[in-house]
């Protein structure tokens, strides 16, 4: 059994709030604990500041290794300038950069296949600069997925998708890569 946090629990909230805000919780945890509980007791009134600490850390470490979001924007802005061959080339160089494998495909489904391991992914963006994506592109994909037998299969573009596609993806697990997702992936590594 997968055990998935709650999305509204106090810790999930502190993981998407600023790292500071877990570590004030911290200080009034140990400021109270000090103030309320008798002598004896304040250790353990402090130690159960210990998960707020750990949250605090490991919010403010993601926080202080995010991207910019002033290069992010930047690569998304120069995203939408770039002719098919160049924009499939930062792509490529990309996946490169995570560890993938990748092989270009002459198929209208799909327009890479990534390799990492065992685990293949099939990725469609060629109409990366569509102002509307539908359902239709996400159902080729997935029969592309099905009939290479690929494990996953992602959608990329600098627009949202549909409300309609959307639901489609997350029914048949289609891995959807846009806006800000999309600026890290093709940063420059040095640009972070």
């Amino acid at each position: 059994m997968k055990l998935k946090m709650s999305k509204n629990s106090l810790f999930a909230v502190l993981l998407r709030s600023p790292w500071w805000i877990s570590i004030l919780v911290v200080v009034v945890f140990v400021l109270a604990s000090g103030a309320l509980l008798p002598k004896q007791y304040v250790p353990f009134g402090v130690m159960g500041s210990f998960p707020f600490l750990v949250i605090g850390v490991i919010t403010g470490w993601r926080q202080f290794h995010a991207p910019n979001p002033v290069h992010v924007a930047q690569a998304l802005q120069r995203a939408g300038t770039l002719t098919w061959r160049d924009f499939a080339s930062v792509l490529e160089q990309a996946f490169v950069r995570q560890g993938h494998t990748v092989t270009r495909l002459n198929s209208a489904a799909a327009d890479f296949s990534l390799s990492k391991g065992a685990r293949v992914t099939l990725v469609s963006c060629k109409r990366w600069k569509a102002a509307t994506h539908g359902v239709e592109s996400l159902r080729e994909l997935v029969a592309a997925k099905d009939v290479g037998q690929a494990d996953q299969c992602t959608y990329i573009s600098l627009n949202v998708v549909s409300d309609n596609a959307r639901r489609f993806a997350t029914e048949q697990g289609v891995v959807l890569v846009y806006g800000d997702e999309l600026g890290q992936l093709i940063m420059d590594k040095n640009n972070r």
